[in-house]
């Protein structure tokens, strides 16, 4: 099974952070653990100081202001040395115990992306509205590059390393989820669905995605289908 770089974007999670670390570390496979303090003024940064010297297979990276999720991810795959990256946010809303199935569906010759579906049983697991914005962002994703995707906008993407780097990135927020869909599908890699489990948050809870990210990643849609 390949090393794995578990890219972590992280800001203003210090409720979350220590527990999300401990379920990465916990997983059984070869890994980093890179985290991407994004410019946190909660107390965050405080607690990831703590990891930034003296813990096994990690690194921390400090931005010095909050420059978006994208900005983020961008930080972490320069410096990834795994042979496969993947994303993992920094709240409790996905459960790294699910890096197995993908990491297998990957060694196992399905794709060299591989991405965990909140939606391919057809699970409830969103609120209307975000379910209802996925659904339709999906299904223009799908139209416009030849996909048959169940979930563009999971947080768990699995890629081959080479594939990222060799990527020219440059979103800084939230749609930053589209454009690796847009650019990995435009380079002709097939994209791989695996069931995951999923337990969203509110925006009283933290969640930090609201509808002015909709409109940004329908916009980078149409541009990267358009465009370079």
């Amino acid at each position: 099974m390949p090393k794995l770089s578990v890219i972590v974007p992280v800001y203003n999670e210090r409720s979350t952070i220590d527990q999300v670390i401990a379920l990465i570390q916990a997983v059984p496979v070869e890994k980093e653990i890179i985290l991407i303090d994004d410019g946190s003024k909660d107390g965050t940064r405080e607690i990831l100081e703590r990891y930034a010297f003296g813990a096994p297979g990690v690194q921390v990276i400090f931005h010095d202001e909050n420059k978006g999720k994208g900005s983020a991810v961008r930080t972490g795959i320069r410096v990834a040395t795994g042979d496969a990256i993947i994303i993992q946010d920094a709240d409790l809303e996905y459960d790294p115990r699910d890096y197995r199935p993908l990491l297998e569906a990957m060694e196992g010759g399905k794709a060299n992306v591989i991405y965990g579906s909140r939606f391919i049983h057809k699970t409830k697991v969103t609120a209307f509205w975000h379910r209802f914005v996925n659904y339709f962002l999906t299904g223009l994703a799908n139209y416009l590059y030849s996909a048959k995707l169940t979930d563009m906008e999971t947080c768990y993407k699995l890629f081959r390393t080479e594939i990222l780097k060799g990527m020219e990135i440059v979103s800084q927020s939230f749609e930053i989820e589209v454009e690796l869909t847009a650019k990995v599908l435009k380079k002709g890699e097939r994209i791989f669905e695996v069931p995951i489990s999923y337990k969203g948050r509110s925006y009283h809870e933290g969640k930090k995605i609201g509808w002015r990210d909709g409109v940004k990643a329908l916009w980078a849609l149409l541009r990267y289908r358009f465009g370079p």
